[in-house]
């Protein structure tokens, strides 16, 4: 286990603040690299994306970088855009 790894585990343990805020980030930016790699898997930029969802550049680069309260009728266009399917799963 890195030492970053290490810190994080001890200071989750001590602070339910920290642990519960580092988690929902966690969250976010695992969503936004998920939409960031299946669009580069698909081979089309953000700017084609956004044609193909009649928005802006910056909105595809919003969700990529800053996954947050994204509606799901829109992940729902992006995978569509991407010719892919919307999976989501509780846990």
């Amino acid at each position: 286990m890195s030492d970053l790894k290490k810190y994080i585990s001890k200071r989750k343990k001590r602070d339910i603040e920290f642990a519960e805020d580092y988690d929902q980030g966690y969250e976010r930016l695992k969503i936004g690299i998920l939409l960031k790699q299946a669009r580069e898997e698909a081979g089309i930029s953000q700017e084609q994306l956004a044609m193909r969802l009649h928005t802006k550049k910056t909105a595809i680069s919003r969700m990529e970088n800053h996954a947050e309260d994204i509606k799901l009728s829109t992940l729902e266009k992006f995978a569509a855009a991407l010719g892919r399917k919307l999976h989501v799963t509780l846990s």
